[in-house]
């Protein structure tokens, strides 16, 4: 290995890597909300983890999380693109986002939508948040987890990302090439640890 020359940059050049997630929350109508999200990362708790998500702004989303507190996380894979594009570039203000077909049920343990094209949802209940300026991030706890019937789950540590075929976010939109491999599988030998 040889070191990588690096040359600075201000702060706005920032790139941060993120799956994208279409959010499901209920408008106070109970009517269905969806809205693309790619500040999600997850944190631990003891035994336990907390899906950590930062929302920008005024939206609806937003707004109706801090309300009831409730979300579905529904990762976004290269099949549903198209959908997350069109939640993105429509605003809950502008009326209701059904110009394209998709589906729609409830949570099995919380009461929220779900897509029922995403291969892996996270039903959450936030509860906590943290407001930094016009974003709030919330520390969610996972309920329930759906996962796709044809992906075979045993370990959670071991699911083949290329199968989901997540939507990779930085600016623009990427996916995942191949699976490398697992941890310790890429240690250094002795010799070259020294």
């Amino acid at each position: 290995m040889y070191p990588v020359r690096r040359k600075s940059y201000a702060p706005r050049f920032s790139m941060c890597v993120q799956p994208a997630f279409i959010i499901g929350t209920n408008n106070e109508d109970g009517t269905d909300n969806f809205a693309p999200i790619t500040w999600v990362s997850v944190t631990c708790e003891e035994e336990d983890y907390l899906l950590v998500i930062s929302m920008f702004g005024t939206k609806t989303t937003k707004q109706n999380v801090i309300r009831d507190g409730k979300l579905s996380v529904n990762l976004v894979s290269r099949s549903i693109l198209p959908l997350m594009d069109y939640f993105g570039t429509r605003h809950a203000q502008d009326g209701r986002k059904d110009q394209v077909s998709y589906h729609v049920s409830r949570g099995r343990t919380v009461d929220v939508p779900v897509l029922d094209e995403s291969p892996w949802v996270y039903e959450c209940e936030a509860e906590q948040s943290i407001v930094t300026g016009a974003s709030t991030t919330f520390f969610c706890r996972v309920r329930n987890v759906q996962i796709d019937e044809r992906l075979a789950v045993n370990d959670p540590y071991a699911i083949d990302l290329t199968r989901l075929d997540p939507v990779i976010y930085s600016g623009m939109y990427h996916s995942i090439g191949s699976l490398l491999g697992k941890i310790g599988d890429f240690s250094l030998p002795e010799e070259s640890k020294q």
